[in-house]
């Protein structure tokens, strides 16, 4: 790829000129975000070279290393890199009469050898795509179809923004002391609230538990960490609060799907 090719401003323009066509577009960032934006077509996004946080309105996504996000056309969102050196892979997609509610969601799933190879496929295609014009867009167009049958694994890689005043700030004390062990009883007399208020907090505006929210954002902190840094796993599990490796290393495979250290020694690879 040439990579002089920076992105410019294609998602406001270009991508929903045609209303048929398959919009492709490869490009290093060259920029720290992509601000607050949508667009009419459905949205294959697959990054290398780092990690990329996206926003909703309703909640933060965590896209690391050989995964892909699918995003919904008209879900506004905004683009984070961790480095204006990430190259971004786009194929952007209309809407077809065989689509089922699997495009209808936000989600992260796991890239294969299949997906890696036609990703480097498109490598060479650039901007709009016809029906009928040539094979390239039967080409695309069953990568889309394809898509339900080879991602059935979703992965919890987001977290929902808290809209309740308290619970923002509850929220930042976790994520500013995220070496730290916080136990729920010591949270809730932090901020002066019972337990049982606080149980209910979490549940009514984050739909998940306490454990659940503190374990993903630990796990999706230890997963940055890990790509970012050169600290070793033992460390890391330390960074976000384990004392004990082998429950670290069990949580974060439950959570991300693979051990921490089958995640490092093929970091290079995946990167």
């Amino acid at each position: 790829m040439d990579r002089t090719l920076y992105v410019d401003k294609y998602y406001m323009t270009e991508v929903d000129t045609f209303e048929d066509s398959i919009y492709c577009h490869h490009a290093l960032m060259g920029e720290s975000f992509i601000s607050e934006h949508s667009h009419i077509k459905g949205q294959f996004l697959y990054t290398e070279g780092g990690i990329v946080f996206l926003r909703t309105d309703e909640k933060s996504y965590f896209l690391p290393a050989r995964h892909y996000i699918w995003i919904p056309g008209g879900i506004r969102h905004s683009i984070y890199p961790s480095s204006p050196e990430v190259v971004m892979r786009n194929l952007y997609f209309p809407k077809f009469d065989t689509d089922t509610d699997f495009y209808d969601k936000v989600n992260i799933y796991p890239v294969n050898d299949f997906l890696i190879e036609f990703i480097m496929f498109t490598n060479r295609w650039t901007g709009n795509i016809f029906p009928g014009e040539d094979a390239k867009f039967s080409i695309a167009k069953a990568f889309k179809l394809i898509l339900p049958e080879i991602s059935q694994t979703e992965l919890p890689l987001a977290l929902p923004y808290p809209k309740h005043e308290k619970l923002k700030a509850i929220v930042n004390y976790l994520e500013q002391r995220i070496e730290e062990n916080i136990s729920f009883k010591n949270l809730a007399n932090e901020f002066e609230i019972s337990e049982r208020t606080l149980a209910r907090l979490f549940q009514r505006e984050l739909n998940m538990s306490f454990i659940q929210y503190y374990t993903i954002l630990r796990m999706l902190t230890a997963l940055k960490l890990l790509l970012d840094e050169k600290a070793s796993v033992n460390e890391v599990a330390t960074q976000v609060g384990y004392s004990s490796l082998p429950t670290f290393s069990n949580t974060f495979n439950k959570v991300i799907g693979v051990r921490p250290s089958e995640y490092v020694k093929n970091k290079n690879l995946l990167l």
